[in-house]
């Protein structure tokens, strides 16, 4: 008999080998106190599928979907179950489940002969979804060789997943099959469709909106939230990709071994040095406006977006349009330490708008802006004070003012400002390569695999640390910076193609150091699992003027 310890509420009790999460579940069900049901588990801090049969002692977490592993096990189902109902309906169509958007999914379709959705399409599809629900339809994982997938994936006329599987270096591959449908993920899914309970499908642009359940109570949809300007960049990075034929994981592996990791890092740094420069351009013509001339420009985005080496870069690019930049953070017009605000459990809430002195800092930017001298303040984070240190500036006829912070798009910090004046620039790492056609990366996993480097290559946290203040950092961001990113007069991605396989080198040794009996280890060891579906890359032709060298270390900017 097996000893299994449920941490949901410490209790040990003896199963025979071989028994299935969902049966273990069902025996310590009524002393586990979950408000919603569960969806998968954790086993010794890895991410398991409810079907997954134990044969050794273990610790065996259940999770409901507000938990991150149990709510990717739901959407990734939700998926497959998408999927399913388009290519019974349309055979030979094709489902591109691209990226999350207004906190759902953004899906392309297309049917076998090139069309797009008809008026009814969705009406169709959601009913079929429907009754794939109502039939409780079990979702089965098969294992094979790699070579066996590849031939199952080849005659279906998968490229996409041929192409990962033969550069994944993988032995035996998973794939799943719900009914006669055939998919591949890279993670657990549920038990059967029958689980899945609240979603919704819409017509959103010219694809699909996969709606899903709402992070904090998964009983109800997560609510909508129209994202038009994002939809826009991830809408035009997307284009780029199919120009370059670089849209999943393995056509930049098949790339790479062609020998042309070299030119996707010129033509990706090429691609972004060309936004750079129109965005430029664009601050420059509004600068010497007649009319409501801009003064100022904000920059915001979320943690490791790379916002300090975009504001050099644009600075420089400001300079050639004959402009005097002068550039400072929010972070010098922190409040004391001791007046800043706490968070429930007694921490400093550093993300905290009222963190920021903002009467100050805004009467500092009018103050400028009428051609008075004025004193910057340091912010000593060693001492937790603000300090004056003699730093005088006064602007000329020619300068432009960039004031970079997470908090810079927030209208509290310049409300008295006029609007015509300010320039908004929203960056983040739109990620838009994906491992296939139905697996996406998420933009989250781009920053925190760059956080994640950075924070260990500075020798400020371990990957155990930064991990373990993801969610806090996510949950900040949601509050203070994702409700103004819609406001941005332009936004800017930062993520490159090629990025994977060169944080791959980075990550790999820093993710293996994080313990297996520590919670982080199941973020450790799923981050590792999608890297590794990358062939690395050196970083060794990253120029040192690229947003990745503010990560990976080897940047000619000092910050």
């Amino acid at each position: 008999m097996l000893q299994i310890r449920c941490k949901n509420n410490n209790i040990t009790k003896s199963f025979p080998e071989g028994t299935s999460l969902l049966d273990i579940y069902q025996e310590f069900a009524d002393d586990i106190q979950l408000p919603y049901p569960v969806v998968s588990a954790k086993v010794n801090n890895t991410s398991q599928g409810l079907k997954f049969r134990v044969f050794q002692n273990r610790d065996v977490e259940f999770l409901d979907a507000r938990e991150g592993s149990g709510r990717r096990v739901y959407v990734r189902s939700l998926c497959f179950v998408l999927y399913k109902a388009t290519s019974d309906l349309f055979p030979g169509s094709k489902l591109f489940i691209e990226h999350p958007l207004s906190r759902g999914y953004y899906c392309n379709f297309k049917k076998k002969n090139g069309e797009g959705l008809a008026e009814d399409d969705v009406e169709k599809i959601c009913k079929r979804m429907k009754e794939i629900i109502d039939m409780d339809m079990p979702f089965r994982r098969n294992e094979a060789t790699t070579e066996e997938a590849i031939r199952i994936f080849a005659e279906r006329g998968f490229s996409d997943k041929v192409k990962l599987l033969e550069t994944s270096g993988q032995i035996y591959s998973d794939y799943y099959t719900l009914g006669e449908t055939v998919d591949y993920y890279y993670g657990p899914l549920l038990p059967s469709a029958g689980y899945l309970k609240v979603w919704a499908l819409e017509q959103y642009k010219d694809g699909l909106l996969l709606r899903v359940p709402d992070k904090n109570n998964p009983l109800i949809l997560a609510e909508k939230v129209d994202m038009p300007h994002t939809f826009d960049m991830f809408a035009e990075k997307v284009r780029w990709d199919i120009i370059m034929r670089l849209s999943n994981a393995g056509d930049v592996n098949k790339a790479i071994l062609k020998g042309h990791a070299s030119e996707l890092i010129q033509v990706s740094e090429a691609l972004q040095e060309k936004k750079i420069v129109q965005i430029a351009e664009e601050i420059d013509r509004r600068f010497r406006a007649e009319e409501n001339p801009i003064r100022i420009v904000l920059i915001t985005g979320p943690s490791s977006s790379g916002k300090s080496t975009f504001c050099k870069r644009l600075s420089i690019q400001l300079l050639a349009c004959g402009l005097r930049p002068y550039s400072f953070s929010t972070d010098d017009y922190f409040v004391n330490r001791v007046d800043t605000p706490k968070l429930p459990n007694g921490d400093y809430d550093f993300d905290n708008i009222k963190t920021v002195d903002c009467d100050l800092l805004e009467d500092h930017l009018m103050r400028l802006m009428k051609g008075e001298r004025v004193e910057i303040p340091e912010y000593n984070f060693v001492t937790g004070k603000r300090e004056y240190n003699g730093k005088k500036l006064k602007l000329t006829n020619d300068s432009v003012l960039i004031i970079e912070g997470i908090h810079a798009l927030n209208p509290l910090l310049t409300e008295r400002i006029p609007e015509s004046a300010k320039f908004k620039i929203y960056i983040s790492a739109l990620t838009s390569i994906s491992l296939d056609d139905h697996n996406w990366i998420p933009t989250r996993d781009n920053r925190l695999l760059r956080r994640i480097i950075r924070d260990y290559n500075k020798g400020a946290f371990t990957a155990q640390q930064t991990i373990s203040q993801w969610k806090n950092v996510c949950e900040a961001e949601e509050q203070w910076i994702y409700p103004f990113q819609e406001t941005a007069d332009v936004m800017f991605n930062s993520a490159l193609n090629i990025e994977f396989a060169v944080l791959r080198t980075h990550a790999e040794v820093i993710l293996s150091s994080v313990p297996k009996n520590c919670p982080e280890y199941s973020e450790a060891h799923r981050l590792l699992k999608f890297i590794h579906f990358f062939i690395p890359v050196s970083d060794k032709e990253i120029p040192p003027t690229s947003i990745m060298r503010e990560f990976v270390g080897g940047s000619s900017f000092k910050y």
